[in-house]
């Protein structure tokens, strides 16, 4: 067996970046920006008045002073002129200062009679303008690779980027094994039971921007699996969950062989998922995932979701985790690497109830995952432990 560590070096190897595709600026949403995008205008492109108000020169903005208004000016529509002594200009937020103004009095500290304005309350030092260029300068870089939030998008929509270079989404084939499955909406067999997996790794997968394909349920023959494998063209990635491990049904290690399939490694120091394997099949990366619904799910988040990652340009990096006192004693660990399933409270952390591998419930209601060291001691309440959050 090898450790999750020498597991990940070996995923990260099979993760080759997936092509660089432009979307429309609308379509960038939650994308991964491929490339530096620079942008084309200044933000603001003039100097623009902040507030509603009056725009006049600073120097005469005294308590008292009158100003004949000679314009207007508002967002869109700049006043054509070049402002005079004694003169102001009626001003909208957004609308460029006109030429010769150098302070927007607001409108609550004026009052108006026909064109003449007087300022009678106290107009402060502020000036009321946006500088020309205050957001960001034409030439400004937006970094890559970056998960685009809705910020960015309004950020390159003002930097005036109608396309966006992205990384293409990964085609992930998700292909459940095992002659106990039928998948959700179906009636099962009296010893059959529901194929959970497929569906919440696939969730997972769309999550991080990845296309998942659930693939039919490949029964426990040679046969079978076969077909199902050769469902897999197009595919960026294939995940198998279930049958991987050595019992006399589990058969997806020796048919990827017959079929070409090149071994990674076999076997991973950790609970839950110890029976995972990887490797490339015809040229695809190919990861073998535990049948246990927990395990698989787990190995979801320290395994599939930093290959994905970097699939999609954003580099080696392992789950995050951060370090959380605990709420509730732990004890000791045994000689694998253990993840287990716990809940995050008001900035503590205890395990969620029973570890066993098959425990949907407990799953769903964790937040986080504790992650123990290989023959750890017991842990008293108020220790640190390394916790990956979820979701």
């Amino acid at each position: 067996m090898i450790t999750v560590a020498q597991a990940l070096d070996h995923l990260f190897a099979l993760a080759d970046p997936v092509a660089v595709e432009t979307v429309p600026l609308r379509a960038a949403g939650g994308r991964i920006l491929a490339e530096p995008v620079t942008a084309r205008r200044t933000q603001p492109p003039f100097a623009a008045s902040s507030m509603d108000g009056y725009a006049i020169k600073g120097v005469e903005a005294d308590l008292h002073a009158q100003f004949k208004v000679v314009g207007e000016a508002a967002a869109g529509h700049r006043w054509q002129g070049t402002l005079g002594a004694g003169q102001a200009v009626r001003i909208f937020t957004g609308a460029p200062v006109p030429e010769g103004a150098d302070k927007i009095v607001i409108q609550e500290d004026v009052t108006r009679s026909g064109d003449l304005i007087t300022i009678t309350d106290d107009p402060g030092p502020k000036d009321n303008i946006r500088p020309a260029g205050v957001d960001f300068a034409e030439g400004m870089e937006l970094e890559a690779p970056r998960r685009l939030s809705p910020g960015d998008v309004a950020l390159l929509a003002a930097m005036n980027i109608a396309e966006v270079p992205v990384r293409r989404k990964p085609v992930v084939a998700l292909i459940s094994t095992g002659d106990e499955l039928v998948v959700p909406g179906e009636t099962p067999g009296p010893d059959q039971i529901i194929a959970s997996n497929t569906f919440g790794l696939s969730a997972m997968l769309e999550q991080l921007g990845a296309v998942p394909r659930i693939l039919p349920i490949a029964r426990d023959t040679e046969a079978s699996l076969r077909t199902v494998l050769g469902l897999t063209e197009g595919a960026d990635l294939i995940v198998t969950i279930g049958g991987a491990s050595v019992g006399d049904h589990d058969l997806v290690a020796g048919v990827a062989a017959g079929l070409g399939m090149e071994q990674a490694f076999y076997k991973v120091a950790m609970r839950p998922g110890k029976p995972l394997m990887a490797g490339r099949l015809n040229g695809v990366p190919m990861v073998g995932l535990p049948g246990n619904p927990v395990s698989a799910m787990v190995c979801g988040t320290v395994f599939l979701t930093p290959m994905l990652n970097a699939m999609l340009g954003l580099g080696q990096r392992t789950a995050p985790r951060v370090s959380l006192p605990l709420s509730a004693p732990l004890d000791a660990n045994g000689p694998r690497e253990h993840y287990m399933r716990a809940i995050v409270e008001a900035g503590n952390v205890r395990d969620a109830g029973l570890q066993d591998s098959s425990l949907l419930s407990v799953l769903a209601r964790a937040n986080a995952l504790i992650v123990r060291p290989p023959n750890d001691p017991p842990r008293p309440v108020g220790a640190p432990v390394d916790t990956i959050l979820l979701g």
